[in-house]
């Protein structure tokens, strides 16, 4: 279930590359991912996923973890379980989910909301995570978590991002030019610039209820963008940014030079009161 890939990769005028990628790991791991700041992201929500949604994935697909260490002092784990042994925690992490899965439904048919019900099955599930960042935050996290000290399974998925950004060669954008994560289906190359802004932030939303695959819904990816506009959500908006030849540090947020994130050039996006 782990996978990494590239939905967008750019550079602007002034040379300053831009990725997103779409990361899939486990969301035991989703704590230490989110301690790298410089990145913007958006995350399947245990809040917005349906329960019974949940329980089939924790069912039929569970993380299990790929490293069973063995207890000492420090954080690091270098001995671990192996043949026999790993099987049986193997075994005894199963019977837990079996547990929490018997208690989820049984909440479930209590009536009780998805946001309190997934919160217990979230040690068997996977996450799936939107992230753009520039050059700097990327090489900053693969330093980190590509390390030989880092947590197994975040070291996992960092590898895998590394090697796929490595392998991916970044379109070059004229000042005025958008970088735009999933755009490119068909029927896209019909969309108006502004459209194409839009259901680029809606697509990316998506993500945090995992619909954003299969059939696609041109207004209803916009829509959604005006919806998540109106209601000050604006996280998603993160992810879409224009070519310039200076943008200056309002607009760059944590993009950096050339790039003016979209949203930064909204009314209202930043809450201080």
């Amino acid at each position: 279930m782990f996978n990494a890939k590239v939905l967008a990769d750019s550079t602007n005028t002034c040379d300053n590359r831009l990725t997103t990628m779409e990361l899939t790991f486990p969301r035991c791991v989703l704590a230490e991912f989110n301690t790298h700041r410089m990145f913007s992201r958006n995350a399947a929500s245990s809040r917005a996923i349906p329960v019974e949604k949940m329980i089939q994935q924790v069912e039929t697909n569970p993380f299990i973890p790929l490293h069973w260490g063995k207890a000492q002092k420090g954080m690091q784990a270098y001995e671990q379980f192996t043949g026999a042994d790993a099987n049986e925690c193997v075994d005894r992490w199963l019977t837990a989910r079996d547990y929490a899965l018997g208690a989820a439904e049984g909440m479930l048919d209590q009536g009780l909301h998805k946001q309190i019900v997934n919160r217990i099955l979230e040690p068997w599930m996977w996450c799936t995570v939107i992230v753009t960042g520039n050059e700097g935050a990327w090489n900053n996290f693969f330093a980190l978590r590509c390390h030989h000290e880092a947590e197994p399974h975040i070291q996992k998925i960092a590898g895998m991002a590394r090697e796929v950004r490595s392998q991916s060669t970044p379109q070059k954008l004229s000042a005025g030019q958008w970088h735009l994560p999933l755009i490119g289906f068909e029927g896209d190359e019909l969309l108006s610039e502004e459209d194409k802004v839009k259901v680029s932030v809606g697509r990316c939303a998506r993500v945090s209820y995992l619909t954003m695959h299969g059939k696609r819904d041109v207004q209803a990816d916009i829509g959604l963008h005006d919806r998540l506009l109106a209601s000050k959500h604006f996280s998603p908006f993160e992810h879409v940014a224009r070519s310039v030849h200076y943008s200056g540090p309002e607009f760059e947020a944590n993009f950096g030079q050339g790039w003016v994130q979209y949203r930064k050039t909204l009314r209202g996006e930043y809450q201080n009161e």
